[in-house]
């Protein structure tokens, strides 16, 4: 069975992967708005560089990531010497530092499937609410966001479960601090080299039968609304 540590570890990690999927959530979707639909000049040149920095976390290695923000972060980067100037201290090695880097580490695959349902969209739909004279805003809670639903289940499922299983930058970032930074991950890394085996792999036969079972209902929704 698993032990008090590895306990918190679990608590900790779905704390982290909640609150960083519901902000990013909230984050994306201007953004992902934005490189989707928006249709301004700055638009024109400004959108294909601002998909490719989304998507950079998708190929750039975790532990270049984890030190660069661990660098910003750290007494001498310039967010670290904002928290510091705030009284708030640096933010390396802390949960709230983690949570930064968890954000910034799941935002593509929050991110992309939103832009893939607002492009989806077409102009039809948000033309006939405007004959409707529906605002912006309105058309926008109304129609775009009911009929783009099927991206945010993507996008909160893939965040989540992304958070879950992040290694290398939570590591870089949080190190290995007890009910502070240790999450699922760095949990099963530290049994390894503790040789408690059994715990090790209590902790990776759960996130394995998780990360199937989301990916598998993930499918079943994407193949469901694909009959319809």
């Amino acid at each position: 069975m698993l032990d008090s540590s590895s306990l918190t570890a679990i608590r900790l990690t779905l704390e982290l992967a909640t609150l960083t999927t519901l902000i990013l959530i909230v984050l994306a979707t201007p953004l992902a708005w934005w490189v989707a639909r928006g249709h301004s000049r700055l638009h024109a040149w400004a959108a294909v560089p601002l998909r490719s920095i989304i998507t950079l976390p998708l190929v750039l290695p975790p532990s270049v990531l984890g030190f660069y923000l661990l660098v910003a972060m750290g007494p001498h980067g310039p967010l670290g010497r904002i928290t510091s100037a705030l009284g708030a201290g640096t933010l390396a090695f802390t949960f709230s530092g983690l949570l930064i880097g968890s954000i910034i580490y799941s935002l593509p695959f929050v991110a992309q499937p939103l832009i893939n349902a607002f492009e989806a969209l077409g102009d039809r739909p948000l033309e006939a609410a405007a004959t409707l004279r529906a605002g912006p805003l309105d058309a926008f809670w109304h129609v775009a966001l009911p009929l783009a639903r099927h991206g945010y289940l993507t996008g909160a499922v893939l965040g989540f479960a992304h958070t879950l299983g992040e290694f290398g930058v939570v590591l870089m970032i949080g190190g290995n601090i007890p009910g502070q930074t240790r999450t699922i991950s760095v949990q099963v890394f530290d049994n390894v080299e503790t040789q408690e085996y059994a715990q090790a792999h209590w902790l990776s036969a759960g996130m394995l039968v998780f990360a199937f079972a989301v990916l598998l209902a993930l499918h079943l929704v994407q193949a469901r609304k694909t009959r319809r």
